[in-house]
């Protein structure tokens, strides 16, 4: 199944009640509660969120909700993926890295760089589909790439053009952006944003406050999810990280605010050590990935915090006594 946090609908209750029509009657539509949306790190069906985007904009009569809800949006919708990839040295090194990262936020789309001349232009491919279609689901999903390259680069006044395949509908309500409707170009050859290829070499803005909140936001998570329980808070933190390669102890202590003298030795009290949790991490999320086949084994292993695809294999078969795609072919 594919799924997406339930954050990508931030502001979806403000708008839809502005519109004059009620999000619980309609989410209750698509099997989905106001529960389940209140808080911003659980998953929800992708193929629901696309059929709810799609029969809220007919209720409403706004064929461009799902770009006018985008627009009410910050980066911070797209959770753990904003912050881990505004970190990067470069612009380029950050979209190169999306695709390796975007499981953290959505599992079902992916994002394409395809160079024109001087310019990027960086298309979004959806693998799911939607009985009523994917339109809005689509111009929400552009909405906020746009919005994620916007801050990425710090730009005040963004003029990047935005792409989207679908027709300029015939009526639509006023954006909460005036000057976005402007820089959309209905009909293009794909869904997305073109920017000059120059960008790549920017240093990402990095925004300390937006960062100090999110690492205490976190904590707190942390904190509910695992009172007390260092183990299980550590692993956490790994499986967070791996895919940045950078799973040292040292930062996992310095996310738990611990020295790393003091987290071994809070470990080796509990039985247990940082090297074997790691362990323990990789392999639950290897088994976990390849029983469902999410993806190939190479970027599983890049996912995992390999650099190198062999050396995975040679650790999934001590710790399982076969290989990744034999393991696969038994349990898948």
């Amino acid at each position: 199944m594919f799924l997406i946090r339930s954050g990508a609908l931030e502001g979806y209750d403000r708008l839809v009640a502005e519109l004059g029509e009620n999000p619980v009657r309609l989410m209750a539509r698509v099997d989905l509660s106001h529960a389940q949306i209140r808080n911003p790190n659980t998953y929800i069906s992708y193929t629901r969120l696309a059929e709810l985007l799609q029969i809220t904009a007919e209720a409403c009569r706004d064929p461009l909700f799902g770009l006018r809800l985008s627009q009410l949006q910050t980066s911070t919708v797209l959770g753990d993926l904003a912050m881990t990839l505004a970190q990067l040295p470069t612009v380029g090194d950050a979209l190169g890295n999306v695709n390796r990262h975007l499981y953290l936020h959505a599992r079902g789309v992916h994002l394409r760089e395809l160079p024109r001349d001087d310019n990027l232009q960086l298309e979004l491919a959806f693998d799911i589909s939607g009985s009523r279609g994917l339109e809005q689901l689509i111009q929400m999903s552009v909405g906020q790439l746009a919005n994620f390259l916007t801050e990425l680069l710090d730009l005040d006044a963004p003029k990047f053009p935005v792409l989207l395949r679908q027709s300029q509908p015939v009526s639509g309500g006023s954006l909460p952006d005036p000057q976005l409707l402007s820089r959309v170009v209905f009909g293009a050859d794909g869904d997305g944003i073109r920017i000059p290829s120059a960008w790549l070499k920017r240093k990402p803005h990095r925004d300390e406050e937006a960062l100090r909140r999110h690492f205490q936001d976190y904590m707190a998570l942390l904190e509910q999810r695992y009172p007390n329980n260092l183990q299980d808070q550590v692993r956490d933190i790994v499986g967070q990280i791996l895919p940045s390669g950078e799973c040292r102890i040292e930062r996992v202590a310095a996310m738990l605010d611990l020295h790393p003298r003091v987290l071994q030795k809070r470990l080796q009290k509990q039985g247990a050590s940082y090297v074997k949790l790691l362990q323990q991490t990789r392999r639950e999320l290897a088994e976990q990935h390849l029983r469902h086949q999410s993806m190939s084994v190479t970027d599983l292993a890049l996912n995992l915090g390999y650099a190198d695809v062999s050396v995975f294999s040679r650790h999934f078969k001590q710790w399982t006594g076969l290989s990744p795609r034999s393991w696969q072919q038994q349990h898948g």
